[in-house]
């Protein structure tokens, strides 16, 4: 477990070194076509400024953009205790918890570290689900926040959007800004700044799934390590592969928090899901009953 911690922090500062790197040739686009260095200066400076804000802001706007509600005890007593006595056995400091309100069965974890961690389920699940998968389910999201696995999905989650802001600002420069570039920047570098805007958030999404999948196997173990009970981990999941269902509030940005993909199923969506197939989780559960 503490060998999981320590890579999850190495992941950390290589997502940032990955996305500094991938942020630095887009503005260094930006100076070529435009023939400006100071453009590729000021595009590094609002990214690093962003990425900032985000770090400590993403996990309140995490919340706002799924519509979660912080509740208490007296608002859900069965939920609420069961984030509690999981909080008690794994030895983590009570995370704030959240519902959210919707029919679609889905939970996740986000939060800079245990101690500013937040957990969050929707009425769907929590309608669903029994006790004993009910704790599971928390069991892991509580797993998240103790391989801080929250860390590093919240640190996606505000360079993916730190990669659409400058995507964005790319794209509005090229059709709306400024032409007094004229004969002064390079065609080839406006044609690159378009490739770029296309591309950087394909490459951020493929950074975002290529750290995800492995976290839910892990986080899926370590629940059951934590309830001693592979049986409801494994009927838990059995009901949101049976009963899953897009949410009302998707966004891509916010997708790998979650316990199960929740954006409408397709093509795309299934390519460059963060999650692994239901079913192939389950599968691992089954054949490692003995070991846990």
């Amino acid at each position: 477990m503490y060998k999981q911690i320590a890579e999850n922090k190495r992941k950390t500062i290589y997502l940032i070194i990955g996305f500094v790197l991938l942020i630095g040739v887009i503005a260094g686009l930006f100076a070529w076509a435009y023939n400006d260095v100071w453009l590729a200066v000021w595009v590094v400076v609002i990214a690093i400024v962003y990425a900032v804000i985000q770090y400590y802001a993403a996990s309140s706007l995490s919340m706002v953009m799924t519509g979660a509600k912080e509740i208490t005890k007296k608002d859900n007593p069965r939920f609420y205790n069961i984030v509690e006595n999981l909080s008690i056995t794994t030895g983590l400091p009570m995370p704030k918890v959240y519902i959210i309100d919707d029919k679609a069965p889905n939970a996740f974890a986000t939060g800079r570290d245990p101690k500013h961690a937040s957990v969050a389920a929707t009425k769907g699940l929590i309608d669903i689900m029994n006790d004993k998968e009910l704790t599971a389910v928390m069991a892991h999201e509580m797993s998240h926040v103790k391989n801080y696995d929250i860390r590093v999905s919240m640190m996606v989650f505000g360079l993916v959007c730190v990669v659409g802001l400058i995507s964005d600002l790319a794209f509005r420069m090229m059709f709306y800004g400024d032409r007094r570039r004229n004969n002064e920047g390079s065609p080839v570098g406006y044609v690159l700044i378009v490739i770029a805007g296309i591309l950087a958030p394909v490459f951020a999404s493929l950074a975002q799934m290529a750290v995800s999948r492995q976290r839910e196997y892990l986080a899926d173990a370590s629940a059951v390590n934590i309830t001693r009970y592979p049986e409801g981990m494994i009927a838990a999941l059995k009901k949101l592969q049976a009963q899953s269902a897009p949410m009302k509030s998707q966004n891509i940005a916010t997708e790998a928090m979650y316990i199960n993909n929740p954006l409408r199923k397709g093509f795309f969506s299934n390519l460059f899901s963060s999650h692994p197939p239901l079913e192939k989780r389950i599968e691992r559960l089954e054949h490692g009953k003995t070991n846990f």
